[in-house]
Order: C-alpha cells, then structure tokens, then sequence
C-alpha cells in the first residue's frame, strides 16, 4: 500500500482550499468516464442497500477508519461517514502503524442491517454493524482472534445459514493464494466449525486474495483478484455447493488497455437487473484509484469490461453510458476543502493513530474558522515526521489540483524547533514550513524530503 495522501501538520491553522482541476467522472451527456473516483480507497467493496449504494474501503491505519460512501447512480459518490472511530486494539493504535489495522473491508445489507468485515493482519477478523450506514456504527465485535487472515466477506444463504471467506498475507501467517471458507453463526459474530480451502491459487493464480461471495442462478460465486496488485487479473469462481468444489474462469484483465491490474472490488446489480463491478487501479503516487465496469453475462459467466477480441475475457472500459438507475443524479464531486467555520472536522480528515487523550492535537474553533493544531514532539529515533501521529491529511481529490493554506504560527521557545506548514506525505513525502528555534531564529519556505523505506502493505 502507498501512503500517497495531503495533510496539514503542527500549528495554528485558518483556511484551507484544495481545488481538483477538471476531474469530474460525470460527463454530463449520459456517461461518466474512469476513474469514478480518482481517490485512494483502496481495496473497495459495494452493496446495495435500503437507500442507493454504501462502498467501503480499506483505511489501514489511518482514524477515523472505514470510510462510508454513498451513491445513487454508482458514478457520482459523496462520503458521508465512517465506521470506526478508533482503530481497535485502542491502545495498540495509539502509535502510528503504517500499513496495519483496516485491510480489505466487505460491507453487507442483511435483515436490515449493514455489516462491513474487516480483518487485521495482526489480530484477526472484526465486524461491525449498523441500521444507519449514515450514522453510528457499534464498537467492533472480535469475530475470530488470529494472525494473518485478512480480506474477510460474509455470505448469507438463503436456508439461513452464514459464512465467511478469507485469505492470508504471507508476511504475517507463512501461506498465502489460497481461500478458505469457514461458516458463521446467523448473527455473524463468532466462526462455527472446521474451515476449508475452497481454492488453490498455486497453479497459475498466485496471490489470489480479496475474495467476495455472492448467490446467482443457483451458483455461488467467489470472485477474486490475482496476480498481484499492478500486474493482476480478476477471476471469477462457481459452484453449486457451496464448499465447492469451485471452477474458475478470468473475466477481467488489462488486455490491450492502458489500465494496468484491474484489481480487488465488488459486483452489484441495479434494479433492472444490469451487473456492475466496482474495484481499484494502483496509479503510483496517486494511490488506488476507483473504477466501475459494466458486467454482461455470457453462458453463465460474467464478463467484467468489453470483450473486445471476442476471447470470453473482459477488458476495462475507461468511459461507458451511466448505470440505469430510472433516474439522472447530478454530478456531486467528493468535498476537499474546509474552511474549518463548525464544531465538526470535515469528513476528508484523517489522522495516523487513535488520539491520546493525554496529548491534545487540536481542535476545530466552532464558527471561527480556524482550526487550531497544537505541536507535540517528534519521534525521538527517527527524528522524521513518519511517526507523527498528529498530521491531518486528506486524500489527493484528483489527478490535477492546487492546495492554499493559510496559517498563523505561534512558536513556544522553551520547546526547540517547532514547526508549521503544509505537507504531502507518502512512501515519500515533502513539506513546505514556517520553523523557528528557541533563540527566536526562523525560516520560512523550508522544504524537505524523506523517504519511508518500510511503507508497503504487504
């Protein structure tokens, strides 16, 4: 995963705009263009729900956690909340963990409830739940303690009867590009029985992972990317027993396109029956970007994208005519700036750790317009910003933008160097500041550059 994201760091703040240039996947003329959302949500998962569409995606270690989208047409998208607003274990999180916490999210629509699943890398698989996706979500139920099973998705059947499927990350459990299933109690918070392997990715499928289950004309389905992230190609699996055993077949790849690994997401049909699938591109500095594919059905297999050579493989479509939803949205852009003028942070911000209630980062100034940051020290090893858990960032809104802030900065002299500014931070990150030492010495326009050498998901 890379870290690619705007933040402010250290300091009084009182405005700031970022303005995207010109991305706008509505196209106004009855199509939309890919990406959707040229935004870093990585990993997304989609379900239609009792009022239009929820997407979740992975947040890893950034609080709050889980973002909550919502969509009427599936093009035009606005974030509308988050699930978690402390990454569990609490005290654990209290210390920036790059990478580690949310990975791969699936949200569902059971009975009238939401569930999204998640599972941590180190701790083991968590839900949560909720009747107002909009609204507050439960504290996480611990579903299963372990190490290394990630990229959770539960499966009601129609007897009743609940499962779950998941892969491993190599990193952390020594196995990985298999899929197991396990089944779940109707309630969904605890795991019953012996699980088993429902495919073996070994044999021209490696690192399949990000499965996602489903019920259609009889079949159950697994559908999940392999290959890898940038390289990758997504597959689809069938079967009428749901242990299997599973065929499978690739329905979506880069093929002669120029989007590379289209990746790891989730499959939803509108009313009128007409399937889509929504999932992710890595675009390097850019982060994972969101794309929507149409789906058709050939001899009961999907077709992700256009099957332009006519070889029963789909390739992405970079614009297509809007999802039929009886009903033409408006073009709604996702929100970037802030001119911090409530008693509430916009939803764009995030933090790199659960908050510690001993030290406070800051507070918005309740009608004032200003946002007030409050310096606390670096780490004492690296001397970096990269375990700075107090940085408010939001994601790039777009492929082509320009950020202005507007900040006064009020240096405690006792406290060595402090500093105040604007920051891009990622696998890399650079920052322009205002510095200034105990001797009253300051300078302003410094820029820097760091690397993160141990940033990556997996």
């Amino acid at each position: 995963m890379k870290f690619k994201q705007l933040l402010l760091s250290l300091g009084l703040l009182c405005y700031l705009g970022v303005k995207a240039q010109g991305w706008n996947a509505d196209l106004g003329n009855g199509k939309y263009k890919n990406p959707i959302l040229h935004v870093d949500y990585s990993d997304p998962d989609v379900c239609a729900g009792k009022e239009g569409y929820y997407m979740t995606a992975s947040s890893f270690n950034s609080i709050p956690g889980l973002p909550i989208l919502h969509s009427k047409d599936l093009v035009n998208w606005q974030l509308v909340g988050y699930a978690l607003q402390n990454q569990f274990p609490i005290e654990h999180y209290r210390t920036v963990r790059h990478g580690d916490g949310v990975w791969a999210p699936s949200i569902r629509y059971h009975n009238g409830e939401y569930f999204i699943y998640w599972g941590d890398p180190d701790f083991g698989i968590y839900m949560v739940k909720t009747k107002n996706p909009e609204g507050v979500w439960e504290e996480p139920v611990l579903v299963k303690e372990a190490k290394g099973i990630i990229d959770t998705c539960p499966f009601w059947d129609e007897d009743g009867k609940a499962y779950l499927s998941y892969a491993f990350a190599g990193s952390r459990a020594n196995v990985k590009t298999v899929l197991m299933l396990s089944e779940l109690t109707s309630d969904g918070t605890k795991l019953i029985g012996n699980a088993a392997m429902v495919f073996d990715g070994h044999n021209g499928h490696t690192t399949v992972e990000g499965s996602k289950m489903y019920k259609r004309d009889g079949y159950y389905w697994i559908m999940a990317p392999a290959g890898g992230v940038k390289p990758g190609w997504q597959l689809a699996m069938r079967s009428k027993n749901v242990w299997g055993p599973y065929e499978s077949k690739i329905v979506l790849h880069q093929g002669n396109t120029v989007m590379n690994g289209p990746h790891q997401g989730g499959y939803v049909e509108t009313p009128n029956g007409d399937g889509w699938f929504i999932h992710f591109q890595d675009r390097w500095a850019y982060g994972r970007v969101v794309n929507l594919q149409p789906v058709t059905w050939k001899d009961n297999w999907p077709i992700m994208g256009i099957d332009s050579n006519k070889d029963g493989i789909g390739e992405p479509v970079l614009e297509w005519t809007k999802p039929n939803v009886g009903k033409n949205y408006p073009a709604t852009p996702l929100v970037s700036s802030d001119e911090f003028d409530g008693h509430q942070l916009g939803l764009q911000w995030q933090w790199q750790a659960n908050q510690d209630p001993a030290k406070h980062w800051g507070w918005s100034s309740a009608n004032l317009g200003f946002m007030r940051l409050n310096c606390i020290p670096r780490d004492e090893n690296t001397k970096t910003m990269w375990m700075s858990p107090n940085l408010l960032l939001q994601k790039f809104p777009g492929d082509n933008f320009t950020a202005t802030a507007k900040l006064t900065f009020e240096n405690n002299p006792e406290a060595g160097v402090s500093s105040s500014g604007l920051i891009v931070f990622g696998e890399d990150y650079s920052y322009i500041a205002i510095e200034q030492d105990k001797t009253g010495n300051s300078e302003s326009g410094a820029a820097h550059n760091e690397k993160c050498e141990n940033c990556q998901r997996r």
